[in-house]
């Protein structure tokens, strides 16, 4: 039987209260974020743990392979655990209703004699955001992803980004805009 894996040891939040840029990387770079119903999942789910556990999601944007967002919750470390576990098991169910074996293939990991599917590549990175001037560079930085890579000419015409919502227009996911207020 296969069944989905998750990294052995989550990143540590440290200060799980506060605000992080985290950044999560699909396993081998599989740009499975191109398949619009996986997107939707990532999106569920952020919007499930604002309503639950009172994330605060400050700014996202989702690429091919990875995805960054900016967020803060009352025990952020925890909202993060559930977020992974979420996302990668009703991705990989995802992947398997439609049939999509070319990413399924590579996903698939033995160890032993068990076989799982590994959707997220090692532990996301977070970053601990310590002032309001680090925060609108996170918020820049998280931004200017799709611009850099050549996909856009502005932030907010990439339809995966809460770039949007600051600029006024709607978003596919609810934010918290950042109004410059202090971080800590």
């Amino acid at each position: 039987m296969t069944d989905i894996s998750l990294p052995h040891t989550f990143t540590t939040i440290t200060c799980p209260d506060q605000p992080h840029h985290i950044t999560c990387v699909v396993h081998e770079l599989l740009p499975v974020f191109s398949q619009p119903d996986v997107v939707n999942i990532i999106f569920d789910s952020w919007q499930k743990l604002r309503e639950q556990s009172g994330l605060r999601l400050y700014s996202y944007v989702v690429m091919e392979e990875h995805l960054h967002f900016l967020a803060q919750a009352e025990r952020l470390d925890i909202c993060l655990n559930l977020f992974m576990e979420d996302t990668a098991s009703r991705i990989v169910t995802c992947l398997k209703e439609q049939r999509l074996e070319r990413f399924l293939k590579r996903m698939l990991v033995s160890e032993g004699e068990q076989q799982h599917y590994r959707f997220w590549q090692e532990t996301p990175e977070t970053e601990l955001i310590t002032e309001g001037g680090m925060m609108r560079t996170t918020l820049d930085y998280i931004h200017i992803n799709p611009v850099k890579r050549g996909y856009v000419d502005l932030v907010e015409q990439w339809r995966y980004s809460s770039a949007r919502n600051y600029a006024g227009k709607s978003g596919v996911c609810e934010v918290d805009l950042w109004g410059g207020e202090p971080v800590a």
